[in-house]
């Protein structure tokens, strides 16, 4: 057999096989429901201290479902330390491209269970979604490359391209072993591109690719100024407040516009092309919509003095994640010996996350006030990613998610980090990666109440039926 991978230039698949295929999944849409249904009474929660064998258990069915709809190779690989992967392949399709497919079988959390108007891990259909955590983010993923697959293969016999799936099983814990993983498999795993199924729509019914994403740098910091707390009233006026010392270092990071005032943070930053400045006002949002969807408060100014969405995805930002002295519980008449911060900054294209963990610590240990000790941990430093939409492969996913939702498609950012995308991206050679997924902005994924809107999942199977086609049709070159 010829080289799955090599780049022959291919004939286009037809009409008619592409409306068979179709078909055939509207045939089956319940049964691909129910499938979702089976994944999500799962509860593979993939975070320390809760049971690693549900996790082994939603893999294991994964890789169940896989075989069931025909693919070859199916496995569940391992990594040290790490939960595990699900694996499949069909490579029967000589000089046309191949395609590999990502989506991942672990779940966060269920939260505070009372908060949830229905179970958890028990999927309920209600209001057009179903409910349940992991229906969205991101099981619906996985059974989107499942129903698309076996659509092509029960209506033709074969797919029009090659396929390679992946279902990580550690995403929702940070993907920890991604890294060795691919090396580990990169042979196997080299594609022509890559479609990651863990994003969201910009709205309902509004078909988005991700071409953006921030990443993400974290430290903490603590002040001290004593060996203990001591009475506020016998000791108050001469002796420092680690508190209050640790808000004027806090304070001294944002400007009046909340901006950054960091020396040197916007150095780097990527500016906008009139393409994407064009794109992000043409979306169908206003500061109205934003501040309902963000849940501001009436009177709350929003920062930075462009369009929102600008400075969600294409804007670092810094937020104090978490603080305390003391806390609200235990509080009393005290000076505190000790204040403590968790303190994130969003990055975003160029910037180095290195560098900018570096001026974050400077500006934290610059000139403490009343000398007050200040001790710096550095959390983590995670990449940004950003690719450009004019390969042909999203010239392909445009024109399948235009005719899968009836509506013209928009590429977006994500104000968020993904951690799968940058060791995708680095370790397989640059292969256009498309970032196509099913959640919205009702989704609540990681929150109580997860859920995933029936009405997009059939459009996305939909859209990702033809996408295999549109990737033939756009020739061999993705």
């Amino acid at each position: 057999m010829a080289n799955p991978t090599q780049q022959d230039k291919a004939a286009p698949v037809d009409d008619g096989a592409i409306q068979k295929a179709l078909a055939e999944y509207e045939k089956n849409q319940r049964t691909y429901l129910e499938e979702l249904k089976k994944l999500v009474r799962i509860p593979s929660v993939s975070f320390e201290g809760f049971d690693k064998q549900q996790v082994r258990k939603s893999g294991e069915a994964t890789c169940d479902l896989l075989r069931r709809i025909g693919l070859d190779n199916v496995q569940l690989l391992e990594m040290p330390g790490a939960h595990p992967y699900a694996y499949g392949e069909w490579l029967k399709a000589p000089g046309r491209p191949t395609l590999l497919l990502y989506a991942h079988h672990d779940v966060q959390p269920a939260g505070d269970e009372e908060k949830w108007a229905t179970k958890p891990f028990e999927p309920v259909e209600k209001d057009g979604r179903l409910w349940g955590r992991g229906a969205a983010d991101d099981k619906a993923g996985i059974l989107v490359h499942v129903a698309a697959i076996q659509s092509w293969l029960k209506s033709a016999g074969s797919l029009p391209v090659n396929v390679k799936i992946i279902i990580e099983g550690e995403e929702e814990a940070g993907s920890g072993s991604l890294g060795d993983f691919l090396r580990k498999h990169r042979k196997m795993l080299q594609a022509d591109a890559i479609v990651l199924t863990d994003t969201g729509n910009f709205e309902t019914g509004l078909p988005s690719i991700t071409t953006a994403l921030r990443g993400i740098v974290v430290v903490n910091v603590e002040v001290k100024a004593l060996k203990q707390p001591v009475h506020s009233g016998m000791w108050g006026g001469p002796v420092p407040d680690a508190a209050m010392a640790l808000s004027k270092i806090l304070s001294r990071l944002v400007n009046d516009d909340g901006s950054i005032a960091i020396p040197g943070i916007y150095d780097k930053v990527k500016p906008l092309s009139d393409s994407e400045r064009k794109s992000i006002k043409a979306l169908p949002s206003d500061e109205k919509l934003f501040r309902k969807q963000a849940g501001m408060l009436e009177g709350v100014d929003l920062l930075g003095g462009r369009h929102p969405w600008e400075m969600n995805w294409r804007q670092p930002s810094i937020a104090v994640n978490a603080i305390q002295a003391s806390s609200r519980k235990d509080a009393r008449n005290i000076i505190v010996d000790s204040a403590w911060a968790r303190i994130g900054i969003r990055t975003v294209p160029d910037m180095d996350p290195k560098d900018v963990e570096r001026r974050l610590t400077e500006a934290l240990q610059k000139d403490p006030p009343w000398g007050v000790k200040v001790e710096v941990h550095k959390e983590g430093a995670g990449s940004w990613w950003y690719t450009s939409s004019d390969a042909p492969a999203f010239k392909a996913a445009i024109k399948a998610l235009r005719e899968g939702y009836g509506t013209e498609p928009v590429t977006i950012g994500c104000g968020g980090s993904i951690p799968f995308v940058d060791p995708f991206s680095k370790e397989l050679g640059g292969a256009p990666a498309l970032l196509i997924g099913v959640e919205d902005p009702y989704t609540n994924a990681h929150s109580e109440n997860e859920s995933l809107h029936l009405g997009d999942f059939v459009k996305a199977t939909k859209s990702a039926i033809r996408l295999y086609a549109e990737l033939v049709r756009v020739g061999g070159s993705t």
